[in-house]
């Protein structure tokens, strides 16, 4: 396996502590023709620190970084099966999503104000731990404002669900119809 989604270090750890499922995307400024797009189902999670701030959690348990820092290695640790890409523009379905992830409202409006002609990408990931986390040496091709990259090989033969397949899809359907709901009495 060689696909992994970056993403906030503290996000990945919620994911892996089965604390949230959901994650909130509008890409990065090097996004291929300038938009965010999921082009894997199932993808590693590559721990990043760029942009971490803890001034956009719910609780800020974080330290910031120097713009461009970068641990020498970098655990992988988790797979994930990204299970479903919801596009959302509306503010109220958004906000009434805050109980379902680890960001708070200052970072809800300013995913909202960047970029504002395009949705806000909710992404679903059934998050598993590998058996035998890999510490990967960190490469420049890594760095930069993209979503999506290409590592070395990591072997995800031997893993274990954070959450059990109910509690996936109960979480699921509460997101689901949270959102459905806030569209019908819009």
């Amino acid at each position: 396996m060689k696909q992994a989604l970056k993403e906030w270090a503290i996000a990945v750890e919620a994911l892996e502590r089965g604390e949230t499922i959901l994650l909130l995307r509008k890409g990065g400024i090097r996004e291929t023709a300038g938009r965010f797009e999921v082009p894997f189902q199932r993808v590693l999670l590559y721990p990043t620190f760029e942009h971490q701030d803890p001034n956009l959690l719910k609780t800020p348990n974080v330290k910031r970084v120097e713009s461009g820092w970068h641990p020498k290695q970098v655990k992988i640790s988790s797979i994930a099966e990204i299970t479903h890409v919801l596009q959302i523009s509306d503010p109220e379905i958004v906000h009434a999503l805050l109980p379902f992830h680890i960001w708070n409202e200052r970072f809800v409006e300013e995913r909202l104000k960047w970029k504002p002609r395009s949705p806000l990408y909710l992404l679903l990931l059934k998050v598993s731990r590998l058996a035998d986390p890999q510490l990967l040496p960190y490469r420049e091709a890594y760095g930069g404002c993209r979503s999506w990259i290409e590592i070395d090989e990591i072997n995800v033969d031997q893993m274990t669900p954070v959450l059990s397949d109910k509690e996936y899809l109960d979480r699921v359907e509460q997101i689901q119809s949270l959102i459905f709901r806030s569209q019908t009495i819009a």
